[in-house]
């Protein structure tokens, strides 16, 4: 997976035009059921990958990033996340949580183009309303 980690944060700098980090996260994959808990609160999402405050990304174990390009999109979305972290370019209000969903989406878009894929992708962030939503560590409302 390491290898596979560092082709897919060149690709991130790239597309994303963030400077490469010192560091790269950790991956690890996890349940889904562990994902929707965490990242989620409980709630039923469609959560595939999560990168809270720390050095590690969550993927869910279903996704095969190694042999299917969808699912490497996923795990370089988060990469993506990881970068706007690391350049401090955003802050952690929702319309920050917002802008940086749109940034790693389209990032991801970029890269799935690039292998020949078209999948529109929208927005897909649990629960994120910018009203008086209780927020989690990273700003984004649970």
């Amino acid at each position: 997976m390491g290898e596979l980690v560092a082709v897919l944060m060149s690709w991130a700098v790239q597309l994303s035009g963030y400077p490469a980090p010192a560091s790269v996260p950790e991956v690890e994959p996890v349940s889904h059921a562990w994902l929707v808990a965490q990242a989620c609160g409980g709630v039923a999402c469609n959560v595939r990958g999560w990168l809270p405050p720390g050095q590690r990304i969550y993927l869910d174990d279903r996704l095969d990033p190694v042999n299917d390009t969808m699912d490497s999109s996923v795990l370089l979305h988060e990469l993506v996340h990881y970068l706007q972290r690391e350049s401090g370019r955003f802050g952690n209000d929702c319309s920050a949580a917002i802008d940086k969903e749109r940034e790693a989406y389209a990032t991801q878009r970029s890269f799935l183009a690039a292998y020949g894929h078209h999948a529109p992708m929208f927005i897909a962030i649990h629960g994120l309303a910018c009203g008086n939503a209780p927020s989690n560590d990273s700003g984004v409302p649970k």
